[in-house]
């Protein structure tokens, strides 16, 4: 079948003649419900949980991160609300990598990464993550078990929210990643299996 005749059965079936401009794209339809913080939080934390992840509230992020690092080796991003929050100064918590290769062989072998987000989606329990020398994303994929620490003014009610605040992320990071609960895949025989591309463990801390 020559590719003239598949084009032609393309553009018939979709009513469209050879030659005919295209159509402009319909116009962005952003719809951003009003919901209270406290709402937004709330939802957050039951998302998280109903995807097998973990999730509190904190008013004291350092202590609430040295009970669950006890006894485990810890690598935390260099993002300033860590530093802040006193995080990167715990004991067997490492920080301040900036060499890359220093970086991975530590994602590879510690017990936990740590690191703030720069937007949660209460509607989903997702994490966002903007790829910078602060936040770097090797540490919230490589590791198996991943501590996210994020302060509540950064819960969003959903995607339309983000894209509103984030129209064009690529001209501000080279890579969004979104992190919705635990990894896991049923690609095998449909038997659910965590932590096969990234951490099994997600605990998601509300500041």
């Amino acid at each position: 079948m020559s590719r003239d005749h598949i084009l032609h059965r393309v553009r018939t079936a979709i009513g469209r003649s050879a030659g005919q401009p295209v159509a402009d794209p319909p116009p962005v339809r952003l719809r951003i419900p009003t919901v209270d913080l406290e709402a937004r939080i709330s939802s957050m934390l039951a998302r998280v949980e109903a995807l097998a992840g973990k999730a509190c509230r904190s008013t004291d992020p350092r202590a609430f991160v040295a009970a669950a690092i006890a006894g485990k080796s810890a690598i935390a991003s260099n993002a300033p609300r860590l530093v802040e929050w006193g995080i990167t100064s715990l004991p067997g918590v490492r920080s301040g990598i900036t060499d890359r290769a220093e970086l991975r062989e530590l994602c590879a072998t510690c017990d936990i990464g740590i690191t703030s987000a720069d937007y949660a989606l209460a509607d989903t329990g997702t994490l966002v993550m903007l790829s910078s020398p602060q936040e770097a994303r090797m540490i919230s994929l490589l590791p198996p078990a991943h501590i996210a620490v994020v302060p509540r003014e950064r819960i969003l009610t959903g995607l339309d929210e983000l894209f509103t605040i984030l129209p064009d992320p690529a001209a501000q990071t080279s890579s969004m990643v979104l992190i919705t609960g635990p990894s896991r895949t049923a690609d095998i025989e449909q038997i659910l299996v965590r932590g096969v591309h990234g951490p099994g463990l997600i605990t998601v801390v509300v500041v």
